[in-house]
């Protein structure tokens, strides 16, 4: 499957974002990353709608919004109107409500991606793995950048792969966490082909780490 980078702007310097999401667009990569945190389902707190909404009108980048947030049926349709061409939540946020906040994205014209943490079950996706435009696995403990690749995801993107083989399925999946040139293969290897990266594109030279990153 085609690689897709996806740089998490949560690593990028907001006093010239405008400028590096300029140098995302020519280097190659297709999507930009927006987490939203809210502070309850995980520690941190990052960006909300205006921020989404102000960088909108400045760029075509697929907009790949991550939502970290507790109850994130109650706010899909806020991010749509922002901007957002996929919302990705969490299945320990929404709960029994997921397959509702599923359908509530798709019918507002939206791609729908869904996440697991570490400790979660690939087995846990089974139900929505039909319905679900992305996989998101997540290779560290959500709710800060900067952290180390678990080592035991590989197999966890392998198994989720899998999974969609089984269905017949050509799902993306994404993964979030500890991403470097350095073990970007490997993730590609193991099945993953949408590919968030922070620091990984933010320090140095953005084009050039993009490059490295799609190999």
């Amino acid at each position: 499957m085609k690689t897709i980078i996806s740089p998490s702007i949560l690593a990028a310097d907001f006093s010239i974002l405008g400028q590096q999401i300029q140098e995302i667009e020519k280097s190659g990569a297709e999507y930009l990353h927006i987490d939203v945190m809210d502070g309850v389902f995980v520690p941190s707190i990052s960006f909300g709608m205006p921020v989404i909404a102000s960088i909108r009108p400045k760029t075509a980048l697929f907009f790949d919004v991550h939502l970290m947030i507790v109850e994130p049926i109650r706010y899909v349709e806020t991010f749509v109107k922002c901007g957002a061409d996929m919302i990705t939540f969490h299945l320990e946020a929404a709960g029994e409500r997921t397959a509702e906040t599923i359908d509530r994205i798709h019918g507002l014209g939206c791609k729908a991606g869904l996440s697991i943490k570490p400790d979660t079950p690939v087995a846990a996706l089974k139900p929505y793995i039909r319905q679900t435009d992305m996989i998101l696995i997540m290779t560290v403990e959500p709710g800060f950048g900067g952290q180390k690749y678990i080592e035991a995801s590989t197999e966890k993107i392998r198994e989720t792969r899998r999974l969609l083989e089984e269905y017949g399925l050509q799902t993306d999946v994404q993964v979030d966490g500890g991403i470097t040139t350095g073990n970007v293969s490997i993730v590609k290897e193991a099945g993953a082909n949408v590919i968030v990266a922070g620091s990984a594109v933010f320090r140095g030279n953005i084009g050039e780490n993009i490059d490295k990153l799609l190999g």
